[in-house]
């Protein structure tokens, strides 16, 4: 049964190298399974529904689209603007500026792709204006994008809390410690690189200026900026759950686009629907298709296969771990991180509980290896998102992306890997972990 399961992650590889849309080649592998792995599909597409229509699943589709709203309402563009307040005339400070930016959003969308989208089209040309290469601004903004899937409220870790059973508010607390990690990795890795560049500066201004400039930004900013502290005091708070906080932030945006910041219009509005929709439907259906194919994985017993396979290896505990993140980190290059999330954790979680990591801990493990994923190709959904806004070229990204991937990414992985506080520090402090 294993060699027919081995044939089947081969047989998905494949496929999403070859360029199958990512439905397609999750399609494929179940009907694979259920005729060489005696699966029931019958069985399988009732367990498939009744996970698609747990309530929790719903603020995957709603944090999708308040990321739609934001993008066009002039939310992002004004963030911008007041962060670059106090960095904006410091050599690489724009760079900086774009990471804090992105993380802001991350904590308002909890989604990858609404930091290149909103940030993008407005940060790329003007780091390019200053003297930024073209290259380099797409990749360190679509670098700085994954930071959505790690800073709460993370529609990442709500799919790992949901498939795990793990705390949702515990597994957003968890990835708070590596997101912050990576938005000073990130933002020191930028000035290093900016020192090479003939940058233009914005011109010097006298303290008093400034300080109206601060004031001036920060009212203007200032409805954008109560967007975090409303979803995540009222989720800390207990006022609302994830997948009612998800609701929230989507009706904030709909008045604060219309009549404050006036970026929504009927056209642009109509169009964040339709295409929230489609995404919310593509992932609805890919989580459909991957819980059904990890209920065959699990009912062939791979979470035991791997077990003894990787005891037989190695007995050390953290040469089990360094394995583990290796295994994670490829299922981040050949997959979404939605796939990555359900196919993974429940076949991985077993083997790191007997390593004496918990569950809480494996959340910000896999999210950052999944999260840095998205940036690394082939797969590289985030990343080609972000070649298409930038409109630039892959080979003038790949270099400065690898950078930020191998000296940004892959250290704070270990990290989180290896010092257990990193990420349950916060856990602890609020009571969710002792």
């Amino acid at each position: 049964m294993i060699e027919v399961v081995i044939i089947d992650i081969i047989l998905i590889v494949v496929l999403l190298l070859f360029g199958v849309p990512v439905v397609f080649c999750f399609g494929a592998a179940l009907l694979f399974m259920c005729i060489f792995g005696n699966a029931s599909m019958i069985s399988l597409t009732l367990c498939g529904f009744s996970a698609v229509i747990n309530p929790v699943l719903l603020a995957i589709p709603l944090f999708i689209f308040a990321g739609g709203l934001m993008a066009e309402s002039g939310i992002a563009e004004r963030l911008l603007n007041f962060v670059n307040v106090f960095v904006g005339r410091i050599k690489g400070g724009l760079g900086v500026v774009a990471t804090v930016t992105c993380a802001v959003i991350g904590a308002i969308s909890g989604s990858a792709f609404t930091g290149i989208a909103s940030i993008g089209p407005v940060l790329i040309p003007r780091m390019a204006k200053e003297g930024y290469p073209r290259g380099y601004a797409t990749s360190l903004v679509t670098c700085s994008s994954i930071l959505g899937l790690l800073i709460p409220p993370s529609g990442l870790m709500i799919l790992y809390g949901w498939v795990t059973e793990t705390s949702i508010l515990a597994c957003f607390l968890a990835t708070v410690g590596p997101g912050l990690l990576i938005v000073a990795a990130f933002s020191i890795i930028n000035l290093i690189e900016a020192r090479k560049m003939p940058l233009v500066l914005e011109s010097p201004m006298s303290l008093s200026e400034r300080g109206r400039q601060l004031l001036n930004r920060g009212w203007r900013a200032s409805v954008g900026l109560m967007m975090p502290v409303i979803i995540l005091g009222g989720i800390y708070g207990g006022v609302f759950t994830p997948t009612e906080a998800a609701a929230v932030s989507a009706v904030y945006c709909i008045p604060v686009g219309f009549l404050i910041y006036r970026g929504l219009k009927w056209s642009n509005f109509r169009r964040s629907m339709i295409e929230s929709t489609t995404s919310a439907g593509t992932i609805m259906v890919i989580i459909f298709l991957c819980f059904m194919l990890t209920q065959t994985y699990i009912m062939a017993r791979v979470p035991q296969a791997i077990i003894t396979i990787m005891f037989t290896i190695t007995e050390n505990r953290y040469l089990l771990l360094f394995l583990v993140n290796m295994f994670l980190f490829f299922l981040g290059m050949i997959m979404s991180d939605v796939a990555g999330i359900i196919l993974g954790a429940p076949i991985l979680l077993p083997l790191v509980i007997m390593l004496g990591v918990s569950p809480v801990q494996f959340a910000a493990i896999i999210g950052t290896n999944l999260a840095i994923g998205g940036v690394t190709p082939p797969y590289a959904n985030v990343l080609y998102l972000g070649i298409r806004v930038g409109k630039t070229q892959f080979s003038k990204v790949l270099k400065p992306t690898m950078k930020f991937v191998l000296f940004g990414g892959v250290p704070v992985v270990f990290a989180a890997t290896y010092w257990p506080s990193l990420s349950l520090f916060l856990p602890r402090l609020l009571g969710f972990v002792r």
